[in-house]
């Protein structure tokens, strides 16, 4: 009787074993939950900036007004007949120019 005792009680240690630390284990399952959470996250962010683009493509290829825009802010573009003025500070120390 008393080796069965031990016999079990063994056993029973390598199931814990097995079950805390062991592959695929309490410890791993506790660790891939955490990095499925952390990759959730940062889908929903790239879900975010994909919505965001989408939008713009959109205002691209339907309207002219997006078109417009862009032109003016990042190539510097005016419309004929508009008059461009650029203000810039008289004392440098103020801060650089205005683009």
């Amino acid at each position: 009787m008393r080796l069965l005792t031990l016999i079990l009680l063994a056993l029973l240690g390598a199931l814990q074993y097995h079950l805390w630390w062991g592959k695929n284990g309490l410890a791993e399952y506790n660790e891939t939950r955490e990095n499925v959470a952390r990759q959730m996250g940062s889908n929903e962010q790239l879900r975010i900036r994909n919505a965001l683009l989408y939008r713009e493509i959109e205002d691209l290829n339907e309207g002219l007004a997006a078109v417009e825009e862009l032109g003016r802010n990042d190539l510097g573009m005016i419309k004929e007949g508009e008059t461009f003025y650029r203000f810039l500070p008289s004392d440098p120390t103020q801060g650089r120019p205005l683009p």
